[in-house]
């Protein structure tokens, strides 16, 4: 099992090389205020003086530190100045330089601080990658995360409470790392800002460490027995104390196998029945054995998350596509394929199925059959036509002599008037398809047709060239729909079939109305006279033009006094007003309403069936059928070649970053099979 933690430093390399972080890896976290002695917990482990020291804000970027034990017989390394040295270490940034003077990585660490975070004690969440390699420590990774403060200090930014806060959790919050939160022993252990932290992100503190640092500095005639046996703030995965060296043994050059020696004579003499249980080699040993844990329980999950990132990464990958070698097959064959995808949009053949709304063939069908349909449904045969305009058109269609029958020159002209209303909705029909199609070329550009998304300038070429097709079909469909409600209009057929049927039902329905009102009439009053009773009775009032003046009210130019008075206007036209209609008047408005109605339902089915066809035959399969030639002609050029097939300025990086994903996740899918292989896991 203890080779686990090498293989997770292992897989942490193999992501370093893309720089990503998409994998949370099994890692250790120090978490603690400043000047808590998180630094010296960290030197302890290492067993050596790296980190940057002095007052305030010291650690500003997050270092993650994986410690790889070596054998002592390993061969020695040679830095750059030839030096040999039997512990050595390399950071990610200065590639494959090789570093064994410990000094120097102290101050590769603060100018690195510098070049990202600059010099005024701002933080940065890039991280620093170190790499120790010693006989002397265990296999460990840990993040040294900036300590908490409360108050900025010189020009630190006024936020830096909630940066250094936020930084913490980000990483803390990784359900995979384990939080070392240490906290000295000269502080009460309930305001522990660092076990706050954790108790945030770790409730239950299944993945949580204490370390209580500075035991030797606490007031005199106390202890921290109560701190290290767990009464006072319980922790699940325990409570270690450590000695750290003081600043006074720091600047006298005190190593730091002399400081553990002196630790653990400390405890033998002030903790004897814990000092087993503490100390900096027991909490090696500690960290080692709960990450090696924490990394095999994880290891099934971590499995799972690599499968599923190298399967995205490799259908991105693809929808990328390979660079271009044969420019003119290419071109040939995204225009052939943009077609076929279009017109098998249009049929419901399509790759892609949109699921979240009706699109390409089934949205035309439903403007065709239901929005049309019921707006053609809608339409009242009656609408806008009153009582006084059909008495008006009758009167117009007779002339001078009045007439024994209603004229069928009134029914023309009232049922064109209202078959001509069919045009406006059939052109709207027309619109709303042509709409339609214009959305199936967005459809099979961000859908279908991803390799299109490489060619920025293509992609315009053939929504270009659509969308020309499409503008030119347009007004020749619409002239055809015009045509079609023109030629009901040029010929009304009054043999119609149906339009017979119609009349002859109505013609029945009238002459037995009439008979049953024949019959309601008074036995004493002959027929004759009663036929006559209708026609002599409406001379009161309503008979000629003086019946329509309003009561009390003089005809124009007979006023007192008028030249004209008594003699009458013939040039004055009367408007009618609202009044009773006479029986005859009654059923000349009912008739000539039943035949508007019964023939303007016919021309109607006739347009809800033919625009439909009309629509589709010089709109949607003109396109459809000469689709992939327009293209073609348009765009397959020998002088279009290269402008077309250029890519976007960062598909090819995109591409590159993508692959090297691809390749890290494949080799860290490698490197767990050899963990099942070698029954590691």
């Amino acid at each position: 099992m203890e080779a686990l933690i090498p293989v997770i430093n292992k897989l942490q390399d193999v992501f370093n090389t893309v720089g990503a972080d998409i994998i949370q890896l099994p890692q250790i976290a120090v978490v603690g205020t400043q000047s808590s002695g998180k630094s010296s917990v960290l030197e302890a482990l290492v067993g050596r003086d790296l980190l940057p020291r002095g007052t305030g804000i010291v650690t500003r970027r997050p270092l993650i530190l994986q410690l790889v034990h070596v054998d002592p017989g390993d061969a020695r390394k040679n830095d750059d100045g030839g030096r040999e040295g039997e512990e050595w270490g390399k950071f990610l940034h200065t590639k494959n330089q090789i570093f064994t003077d410990f000094e120097e990585i102290r101050q590769e660490i603060e100018n690195e601080t510098e070049r990202i975070s600059g010099n005024n004690k701002g933080i940065s969440d890039d991280p620093i990658h170190l790499k120790i390699f010693s006989p002397h420590v265990v296999n460990l990774t840990l993040v040294d995360l900036p300590g908490i403060t409360k108050v900025p200090v010189g020009d630190q930014p006024k936020d830096i409470e909630v940066q250094i806060k936020d930084l913490i959790l980000k990483h803390i919050s990784n359900p995979n790392c384990i939080i070392l939160a240490v906290t000295a022993a000269n502080t009460d252990m309930a305001t522990s800002e660092a076990l706050k932290l954790a108790r945030e992100v770790d409730p239950d503190g299944r993945r949580t460490l204490a370390v209580v640092t500075k035991l030797d500095l606490m007031d005199a005639g106390t202890d921290a027995m109560d701190v290290l046996m767990g009464r006072v703030i319980p922790v699940k995965l325990g409570l270690i104390g450590v000695v750290n060296r003081s600043q006074l043994d720091i600047n006298n050059k005190k190593s730091v196998a002399d400081a553990i020696r002196d630790e653990h004579a400390f405890l033998q003499k002030k903790y004897p029945s814990l000092a087993n249980r503490n100390g900096t080699k027991y909490l090696a040993r500690t960290l080692n054995r709960l990450l090696m844990h924490h990394i095999r329980d994880c290891l099934p999950e971590l499995k799972t998350r690599i499968n599923v990132l190298a399967a995205q990464y490799q259908s991105l990958l693809s929808s990328y596509g390979e660079p271009v070698e044969d420019q003119s097959a290419t071109l040939l064959q995204l225009i052939t394929k943009f077609a076929t995808e279009y017109c098998n949009t249009i049929e419901g053949t399509a790759k892609y199925i949109e699921t979240a709304e009706l699109c390409g063939g089934a949205r035309i069908c439903y403007i065709f059959h239901e929005t049309f349909g019921r707006t053609l449904e809608s339409v009242d045969p009656l609408g806008g036509l009153s009582t006084i305009d059909i008495l008006t058109a009758i009167r117009n269609a007779t002339g001078p002599r009045p007439s024994l029958f209603v004229p069928e020159v009134s029914f023309e002209l009232l049922v064109k008037k209202q078959v001509k209303r069919l045009e406006e909705p059939s052109l709207r029909c027309v619109e709303l398809v042509h709409e339609e199609m214009q959305r199936i070329i967005q459809h099979c550009s961000n859908y279908s047709t991803q390799e299109l998304q490489r060619f920025p300038k293509l992609h315009e070429a053939i929504v270009e060239v659509v969308t020309s097709l499409l503008r030119k079909r347009l007004p020749i469909t619409n002239e055809m729909v015009h045509n079609l409600v023109a030629i009901e209009l040029a010929y009304i057929n009054t043999k119609h079939p149906d339009f017979a049927d119609a009349c002859g039902v109505m013609n029945n329905n009238i002459e037995e109305q009439r008979r049953n009102r024949m019959r309601e009439l008074p036995a004493a009053v002959p027929r004759d006279k009663a036929a006559a009773a209708g026609p002599q009775g409406e001379q009161d009032g309503t008979g000629n033009w003086r019946g329509m003046l309003k009561k009390g009210e003089e005809a124009p130019g007979s006023g007192p006094g008028s030249p004209l008075k008594g003699v009458v206007n013939l040039l004055d036209v009367p408007v009618p007003v609202a009044r009773k209609l006479s029986s005859r008047e009654q059923r000349d408005c009912e008739v000539i309403e039943r035949l508007i109605k019964s023939y303007f339902l016919i021309v109607r089915k006739n347009i809800q069936d033919s625009v439909p066809k009309a629509v589709m035959h010089f709109l949607v399969n003109h396109v459809k059928d000469s689709l992939q030639s327009e293209l073609v002609g348009q765009l397959y050029k020998s002088g279009l070649l290269n402008d077309l097939l250029t890519e976007s300025e960062d598909m090819a990086q995109r591409r590159k970053e993508a692959a090297d994903m691809l390749q890290a996740l494949q080799k860290a899918s490698q490197v767990i099979a050899e963990i099942r292989e070698t029954h590691l896991w």
